[in-house]
């Protein structure tokens, strides 16, 4: 296949998935998951039947007949259209209450209609001003932007996206969702909202005690049972201690039908916790002898095997806890009566949902102490909880995901475990950035809600190098735009961002590579800090990650320009001698071919050995590509972004994460695939390695190699260690490098090398695994 042979989206895809989601709606136990495939299933009905119809053009950024660019389509997995556009469908819940309260036609052309009347116009701009609305999708902001343009006298712009808008205004919800007022600090965000948050605190509510409320029913119900039983056949021991059941004081019989009577009752009204009904538990082997001893139907004497039990039980209690009544066993109890005495998840789970019912549902959790103190007199006696009771840890784990703060302390709490969560808050930054410049506060409000709404729009499956849809195509923005103040306000706040989130990545998830949601966010803010609009001319362009299955074997312009800047950065560097880059070469390519100059696309074939067009062959060039651009370590570098306790520090940690990547070998599913993102772990430590200082680099290359991690990881590193170690003394990599000192790749075509581990070599050492 060339570089001109046409590419078009497989229509097997959808209907294997269609088949999978059917499969599970019809089969799968749980109702929800039933339920859930089920609206999967009829989602890929549609993506089937727009490609058959020919409604659908998969692949193209205007994938659905007669929508436009602007228009957000509905997207299923692998960014197949639906031919649906997002903001259409059924009239959403604010639209409908407006239709009761203004007696309108229930449909959205008597919405628009009365949306540009006065009194329409009137309850937008009231929206407007007190910033209580949300933004689902990014059409919602368009009839704001409408108001707006006429308060500031702009008439025309605002004719102009009224002419775009009529030919949809039947279709798509173009008003937002009032809401409470989102009041966030400069730099601050969020990962859940409170209402997810509650909805999950909820959820545990309904769930019932579970499993704290079979802890609590044992201590405080069936251990107290217990003692007494015990105590019961006790008093049968004889006065050498020579074990229970050796006489029977009067009334003994009287008082064990007693206890077997109260057990009836417990049972019959305590049940959750059920291990007193296990035949083998101790509790179960004194009721079961109890009964026998005090049946009035028989001999009231035990047979051997049964007293052998019942002593071997009593003495296995008494050994454990004490006699019933001594000091130790007392101790013992009045310990787990107070744990007994705890509210349970599902009371405090209540109380939390209660406390968080005071904050906008939009928002975070601006107080997390506030949020999570111990339960007040107050809160005591409406919920039944004892007062001072402190919050558990799996609940207060759930609030504190709702924490209003920097990204840096919310990685600190955990809130923040992975680059791809992080990903998903920096829009809420690079919103306040767009906004930046934004004079008015009611724009820049209005500006930050469409951002963090277009960040929201679902990538297209995109082919023969379509870019997905930008921002400054939706045409209430391009009119806003023209409004916007000061360039260089706007420019300096993207480029903090920039900084920022570049230092956060590099210091907390630096054997990460950046996933692509994050480069999305990252280019339109170099757009902005460089005053260009153009992609074509953003000097540090980051890179997305390539899909392998649907690479079409070339490479759009922006990798030549981000590896010529790469190439700036690492030329001379431990990474170029370690991945045999010539910069050279690099400097010189054309971003279209022209005469006999060589495309980037050319160079990475040439770098992988020119492999089959197969998807493990178009990931091996795919590869050498973000070898190439450092993908995106280099222009993170270029914006001005460190880890914040330095370059050396960085690169143990990414190490750490190869380490722990291939300590997963062989015992996972997918193999290869942890071999490739080991590959990339080791690839981040490699360019942060080539920032240290050379004593540096010989001092973390002797940690590495020091470092004693199971035999197997150790085997299979030792090729990269000794090719690391000869880049670290100067020397180059052979193209191939082959042999003991290696580069490590992760694609490959063929068996991987890092899996090919003599099997008595790891028998010999088993005990290190």
């Amino acid at each position: 296949m060339d570089d001109t042979t046409p590419v078009h989206a497989n229509p097997g895809y959808p209907a294997s998935r269609l088949l999978k989601e059917l499969a599970t709606a019809a089969a799968h136990d749980d109702p929800a998951v039933r339920r859930a495939a089920e609206r999967r299933a009829a989602t890929w009905r549609r993506v089937a039947a727009g490609m058959a119809s020919g409604l659908l053009s998969v692949g193209s950024r205007t994938p659905v007949r007669g929508l436009p660019a602007w228009v957000t389509p509905e997207v299923a997995h692998g960014g197949f259209a639906t031919g649906e556009a997002a903001a259409g469908g059924p009239l959403r819940p604010h639209e409908l209450d407006l239709v009761r309260r203004h007696g309108l036609r229930e449909d959205r052309a008597a919405l628009y209609a009365h949306h540009l009347t006065e009194a329409g116009l009137e309850h937008l701009g009231a929206l407007l001003d007190s910033g209580g609305y949300a933004v689902d999708q990014p059409e919602q902001a368009a009839l704001l932007t409408v108001v707006w343009l006429l308060r500031a006298g702009d008439t025309a712009a605002a004719l102009r996206l009224l002419a775009e808008l009529d030919p949809f205004a039947a279709t798509l919800c173009l008003t937002p969702r009032p809401a409470p007022v989102r009041d966030l600090p400069p730099g601050a965000v969020f990962r859940y909202s409170v209402r997810e948050v509650r909805d999950t605190l909820a959820a545990v509510a309904a769930r019932g005690s579970g499993a704290p409320g079979v802890q609590q029913e044992a201590l405080a119900v069936w251990n107290p049972f217990a003692d007494r039983v015990l105590a019961h056949w006790l008093e049968t021991a004889a006065d050498g201690g020579t074990g229970v059941d050796a006489h029977r004081p009067d009334g003994w019989a009287a008082r064990g039908a007693a206890l077997l009577d109260e057990y009836g009752r417990l049972a019959a009204e305590h049940t959750l916790c059920t291990k007193h009904r296990r035949p083998k538990e101790n509790l179960a082997i004194l009721l079961a002898a109890l009964r026998e001893a005090v049946d009035p139907a028989g001999s009231g004497v035990l047979g051997a095997r049964r007293r052998g039990l019942l002593r071997c039980a009593v003495a296995a209690m008494t050994a454990k806890r004490g006699v019933p009544g001594s000091a130790g066993h007392a101790e013992l109890r009045a310990r787990q009566a107070g744990q007994a005495a705890l509210p349970t998840y599902d009371v405090l789970a209540a109380l939390l949902a209660e406390r968080l019912s005071a904050l906008p549902e939009n928002s975070g959790v601006p107080d997390p102490d506030a949020a999570l103190a111990p339960v007040s007199a107050a809160e005591a006696r409406d919920s039944g909880a004892a007062a001072g009771s402190a919050i558990p840890g799996p609940l207060r784990a759930r609030v504190e995901k709702a924490v209003i703060a920097p990204p840096e302390d919310l990685v600190e709490l955990g809130v923040v475990p992975s680059a791809e969560v992080l990903a998903a808050l920096v829009p809420a930054l690079a919103a306040e950035a767009q906004s930046a410049a934004v004079g008015d506060p009611a724009a820049a409000r209005l500006v930050a809600a469409n951002h963090e709404a277009f960040a929201r729009r679902r990538s297209l499956l995109l082919l023969h190098l379509a870019s997905q849809v930008r921002q400054g195509e939706l045409p209430w923005v391009r009119e806003l735009e023209r409004h916007h103040g000061s360039a260089e306000v706007r420019r300096e706040a993207a480029r903090s961002v920039i900084v920022r989130v570049g230092d956060t990545a590099l210091t907390c998830f630096p054997g990460t590579i950046t996933p692509n949601p994050l480069v999305s966010e990252l280019n339109g803010l170099a757009r902005t800090a460089e005053g260009r609009v153009p992609p074509s001319q953003v000097d540090f362009p980051f890179v997305e990650e390539l899909a392998s299955d649907i690479f079409m074997g070339t490479f759009s312009a922006k990798f030549t320009r981000a590896a010529r800047r790469a190439a700036e950065v690492v030329e001379g560097t431990l990474y170029a001698r370690y991945y045999g880059i010539d910069c050279a070469r690099v400097f010189a390519l054309e971003e279209k071919r022209s005469g006999g100059e060589q495309t980037f696309a050319g160079l990475c074939r040439e770098r992988a050995g020119d492999p089959p067009r197969t998807v493990p062959g178009n990931g091996t060039v795919i590869e050498q590509a973000q070898i190439l651009t450092t993908h995106n370590l280099a222009a993170l570098v270029a914006a001005g972004s460190r880890p914040r306790d330095g370059w050396e520090a960085a690169a143990r940690r990414a190490h750490r994460t190869t380490v722990r990547l291939l300590g997963a070998l062989p015992r996972v599913y997918d193999a290869l695939a942890h071999v490739k993102n080991a590959a990339f772990a080791w690839r981040q430590t490699v360019f942060l390695l080539s920032r240290c200082t050379p004593r540096e680099q010989r001092a973390v290359l002797a940690w590495m190699e020091e470092a004693d991690p199971p035999y197997h990881v150790r085997e299979r590193l030792a090729p990269a260690l000794a090719g690391l170690r000869a880049a670290v003394e100067g020397h180059t990599l052979p193209a191939r490098g082959d042999g003991e000192a290696r580069r490590f790749l992760g694609w490959t075509v063929g068996r991987h090398w890092m899996l090919d581990i003599a099997p008595e070599a790891l028998l010999r050492n088993r005990h290190r695994f």
